[in-house]
This record gives structure tokens, sequence and C-alpha cells, in this order.
């Protein structure tokens, strides 16, 4: 049997929790950022009417209008692949950035 002992140093792991909350607050503003600039834009209608709510727990990107949906799906040559699965992979590659650097 192996036995370990370590100490955790308690100002380095505040420090890595404030900097892990920070990666996934830029992140997910810049998720947003992107969702919204490869959204479709013809009247600007749907640019306009994307906003980004936060809460305690969460972060929400709100496409309110009615043909969100149809965009999302790739109805727009302008957004073939829609607005979501492009967003999210870009979350994904930039969150695994940012942690490799933490």
């Amino acid at each position: 049997m192996v036995k370990m002992r370590y100490k955790v140093n308690q100002r380095d792991l505040k420090q890595l929790d404030i900097e892990i909350d920070r990666a996934v607050d830029d992140s997910t503003e810049d998720s947003y950022e992107y969702f919204k600039s490869i959204t479709p834009k013809r009247e600007g209608n749907a640019r306009r009417n994307t906003k980004y709510r936060e809460s305690n727990t969460k972060a929400v990107i709100n496409a309110d209008y009615p043909y969100a949906d149809r965009l999302d799906k790739g109805w727009s040559k302008q957004a073939p692949k829609g607005m979501s699965e492009p967003t999210l992979k870009f979350l994904e590659k930039t969150l695994k950035k940012k942690f490799k650097r933490i």
C-alpha cells in the first residue's frame, strides 16, 4: 500500500478558482459575440434581436425573433450550419485553449 500526503495552498486554490471563473465568463461573452457575428444579416433584425443574459448560474443567448429556429437549422445560405452548433464548437475550442493556460 502506498500512502501519500500533500498540502494544498489555499491561496493558490482560490487564485485557480478565480482564473477558472474568469475564463468561463470571458468565453461565454465571446461565444455570444461569435453567435451574433454568424447570424445571417439581411435587414439586421436577427442580429438586433439576439441578446445575452447572465445570471449567477447560467448565461443565455436568446435569439428572440419568429424565424430563429429556421435560421438555426440552416435555412439561410449565409449560415448553412445554423448558429448554435458552430457556436458550441467555438466555445469548446475557446475553453480548451484557456484551460491549457491555467
